[in-house]
């Protein structure tokens, strides 16, 4: 044979392939209001940048006249490196009109291959999970020695452990994922899912019914609302493919394409010493009335946009992404109108998750405070809010890179050092007037201390004027001022000069360098 007809005869081969599991399978497919595996890959890279490895692939290494039955093309994962805004980046995207989207074993070599190409180059990697999960192949029978092979598996789950905090990972939910492709996003840095189509679970709905006899939809079980609102698994949630895809590119844009790289500055046309009116009626006269943090952040960062995380979930703390004179950086605040911004066992693992990826990657963090503390009584004791509490507390007090605290309100307890108080080591500490840090609240205060004279009252009509007056005679002793006069915090500041000193803080802190005593690792509180 000539290489003229070789080379026809490969492209024929490629052609086939990159038609994934045929028409009526991407009918179907498109049917579910879902793209195909390649139509995402568009989406997700730069135009003519994506460069495919192991498209020749195929179920149990059959060559394509040795097939029976369903053909594999690419063994129903398409892996490879693109461009995102110019940077190299990894994909593994499962297919699901191939066999599923299961993973199976030749599949798994070729993401293998990538995941070591991903880690050795220092360059993100995206999965696009669409996938029944581990193959079992029916038409084969049940193969003792395919069953005894499952005891060198899992080699994925180690290998994407080694790659954290190392390179940006992300697992897009674009369709189902469960067992070990739920996992894969389980490990990962950023997990957004589609509305209606996407879930993720342990166990699939046959094996839940025959393991529990519980009977439960796919959506029920491990839909985007559930791991969005009820888990605190899922990042984000999107409408569609597409917006999902966008929301990724979107993401690493502020991310360094490894450990030991700066996240990369992006040009702005707002000012840097831009100055906001609107902060000087956000926050309201009274200490009890409740305002929406997001206006706050919203008037701070570039472009009023801001990119949340887990917005929907532990609603009483807000965090997500945005930028300040083209940094990026990441925003811990609390947001009284849930809860009071009250920090409870939710709350404190969504911090503290989110303050470790800031960290990992060199993003600042900037802590915006309103908090009255951490959540009591016995539902929570009981929940263990100690050792959650104490979880946030470990990720700020560890957390090297520049950290700037505003007490835009209140700081109240622990509340304040977890929201990177004094003692957390802040690279600046500035508050609003009429702000207040204490040990609590000064209701609180005189209920503990003047317990006895409250309950001496002649009615509760009296005793909670009494408690009033009290509380009243103890607020200029909290107040900021009494503070800033003990030189406790670096300034009491405008709220329209906020954006600029947060600016010149992030031009001063680049070079930040914090040093630690030598330790094999930390044992953090679980």
């Amino acid at each position: 044979m000539k290489m003229t007809e070789r080379v026809e005869k490969l492209a024929e081969q490629r052609q086939r392939n990159e038609g994934m599991g045929g028409p009526e399978r991407i009918e179907r497919q498109h049917a579910k209001g879902k793209l195909t595996a390649r139509e995402r890959l568009k989406l997700l890279f730069d135009p003519g940048t994506f460069e495919e490895l192991g498209l020749l692939a195929a179920h149990h290494g059959n060559l394509p006249d040795e097939e029976q039955g369903q053909p594999s093309p690419a063994d129903g994962v398409i892996t490879g490196t693109g461009e995102i805004d110019g940077r190299p980046v990894a994909a593994a995207v499962y297919d699901f009109t191939v066999y599923g989207g299961s993973i199976g074993e030749i599949g798994e070599r070729k993401v293998a291959r990538l995941r070591d190409i991903a880690l050795k180059s220092r360059i993100p990697m995206v999965w696009l999970v669409d996938s029944a999960g581990a193959r079992l192949d029916a038409s084969a029978g049940i193969d003792p020695r395919r069953i005894a092979s499952f005891a060198d598996t899992g080699y994925l789950f180690r290998e994407q452990v080694v790659m954290s905090g190392v390179i940006p990972q992300v697992a897009a939910m674009v369709g189902p994922g469960a067992a070990g492709t739920a996992y894969i996003p389980g490990l990962a840095d950023f997990l957004p899912m589609v509305k209606g189509t996407s879930s993720l679970a342990i166990g699939g709905p046959y094996l839940v019914e025959s393991t529990v006899g519980e009977k439960v939809t796919e959506e029920e079980l491990g839909g985007a609302k559930v791991h969005n609102e009820l888990s605190g698994v899922a990042d984000a949630e999107y409408p569609d493919d597409a917006t999902c895809l966008a929301a990724v590119r979107e993401y690493l844009g502020f991310f360094p394409s490894h450990c030991e790289d700066k996240p990369p500055r992006r040009p702005t046309s707002d000012p840097f010493d831009r100055r906001d009116e609107d902060l000087l009626k956000v926050v309201p006269e009274s200490p009890r009335q409740a305002f929406d943090m997001h206006k706050v952040i919203l008037s701070l960062v570039d472009d009023r946009k801001f990119f949340p995380m887990k917005p929907r979930w532990a609603r009483n703390l807000i965090t997500g992404l945005a930028r300040i004179d083209g940094y990026p950086l990441g925003i811990v605040a609390n947001n009284s109108m849930q809860l009071g911004g009250i920090l409870d066992v939710n709350a404190a693992d969504k911090a503290a998750r989110f303050i470790n990826l800031c960290d990992a990657f060199n993003i600042p963090l900037l802590f915006l405070q309103d908090v009255p503390g951490f959540m009591v009584g016995t539902k929570v004791e009981q929940q263990g809010i100690i050792r959650h509490g104490a979880k946030m507390m470990y990720a700020t007090a560890s957390a090297t890179v520049p950290k700037f605290t505003v007490v835009v309100r209140k700081g109240y307890g622990a509340g304040y050092y977890v929201m990177n108080g004094r003692a957390f080591e802040p690279d600046l500490l500035v508050a609003w007037p009429g702000a207040e840090i204490a040990v609590m609240g000064p209701e609180g205060m005189v209920s503990i201390a003047a317990r006895k004279v409250l309950q001496s009252a002649e009615s509760p009509e009296a005793a909670a004027a009494m408690k009033k007056e009290l509380a009243e005679g103890l607020r200029p002793h909290i107040r900021i001022e009494r503070t800033a006069a003990m030189a406790m915090v670096d300034d009491v500041v405008d709220p329209r000069d906020t954006r600029r000193l947060l600016a010149r803080a992030l031009k001063r802190t680049a070079n930040k360098r914090v040093e630690r005593p030598f330790r094999r690792r930390e044992i953090s509180p679980v």
